[in-house]
């Protein structure tokens, strides 16, 4: 076998080797484009679209759970607006804070929705395969109105605030008159009806009728809390005798309450002298009522008898000798008030008067 034999190639200790020429220039990021071929480079180009897609969506997804958690913000603030057919709207649930009957002002409301439209959504809350109104009465009755004289369509949705569906009864109530509360022509009458309702309601939490005035009208000062009370009153006394009593001024129904307060049969007198004019315009029924409330009290302490409620009381003033007895009758109980000292009466006189008043009931 033959040995290949290795020459060491000498050169001179002044010489250099001669320079080979210089590569071309490469741009950079090219480097690895210039060393792989097409497929290499096609490879590459998808894969960073791919990366640049997935980023994309990626920011696209977060706006869009930004959007979904701003959306249950605003609709838990009852901020939520949509438009609403007719139709899917009722007014039911809720006894309303305005009296039956057609508003004369409607009129000037469906002039300024023609002209501008709604500036002021009604709010609604989700009810089945429909709606309950909560605020916007009239502007509902105005795009009903509007809609059935002239068939436009715009006027057959109306804009809406969705209130969140979770509110109770009594926060319904509230919704409702925190927005009336505000409006100058809302009568005692109507506020003390929305109490009564909001009272005789099983669903709310109102034990009592004053109960039902301090979760309605917390935010009114005591003295209108105390009217609207009288007013109650004063409806209960009167039921359905009254047609007009969204017209009762203030200062007639109160004094209107403590004659009745006073003399509880006139209750009666008023209700039979109303039912004589079944025909009769507010103004009219004004004039009965003004009238009976200025009428004297009876001299006799007799009552005319009704049926009486559990826990009633019966309150009367009595003229004697110049001065005037009053006397508060309830369950068990009867009270006399009058300016002198019973105590100075002998005991066998007053006990003679007692038996002689006893007897007299009995009779």
């Amino acid at each position: 076998m033959s040995k290949r034999r290795i020459f060491d190639i000498g050169f001179p200790a002044d010489e250099t080797p001669a320079a080979q020429p210089a590569a071309p220039a490469v741009p950079a990021g090219t480097e690895a484009s210039a060393r792989r071929g097409p497929m290499a480079a096609a490879i590459t180009e998808n894969a960073d679209a791919l990366r640049e897609r997935a980023q994309i969506e990626t920011r696209i997804r977060a706006e869009n759970d930004e959007l979904a958690h701003e959306f249950v913000r605003l609709r838990k603030l009852g901020l939520v607006v949509d438009l609403i057919d007719l139709d899917a709207i009722r007014a039911e649930e809720l006894t309303r804070d305005r009296a039956a009957g057609r508003d004369e002002d409607i009129d000037e409301l469906k002039e300024s929705i023609r002209e501008i439209g709604l500036s002021n959504p009604i709010r609604v809350v989700a009810r089945g395969d429909g709606f309950e109104l909560i605020q916007g009465f009239r502007r509902l009755m105005a795009f009903r109105e509007l809609h059935a004289e002239t068939g436009d369509e715009r006027f057959a949705k109306v804009p809406a605030g969705l209130v969140p569906p979770g509110d109770g009864i009594d926060m319904l109530y509230r919704r409702m008159v925190d927005e009336n509360m505000v409006r100058r022509d809302i009568s005692f009458a109507e506020m003390a009806e929305l109490a009564r309702a909001y009272h005789a309601d099983p669903e709310t939490p109102a034990g009592t009728l004053d109960a039902a005035i301090a979760a309605l009208f917390g935010s009114a000062n005591r003295q209108k809390r105390v009217y609207i009370r009288n007013f109650a009153k004063l409806l209960d006394a009167l039921g359905g005798a009254l047609m007009h009593a969204p017209s009762i001024p203030r200062a007639l129904g109160l004094s209107l309450w403590k004659a009745v307060d006073r003399d509880p049969s006139l209750v009666a007198r008023v209700s039979r002298k109303l039912a004589a004019e079944p025909q009769r315009d507010a103004d009219r029924e004004l004039a009965i009522l003004r009238e009976m409330a200025e009428s004297p009290a009876p001299v006799s302490s007799e009552v005319e008898a009704k049926p009486r409620k559990p826990g009633a009381k019966t309150t009367l003033r009595v003229p004697h000798g110049g001065m005037i007895a009053q006397c508060t009758a309830s369950d068990g109980r009867v009270e006399l008030r009058l300016p002198r000292d019973f105590s100075a009466v002998d005991r066998m006189r007053l006990e003679k008067a007692v038996a002689a008043f006893l007897a007299s009931l009995d009779d």
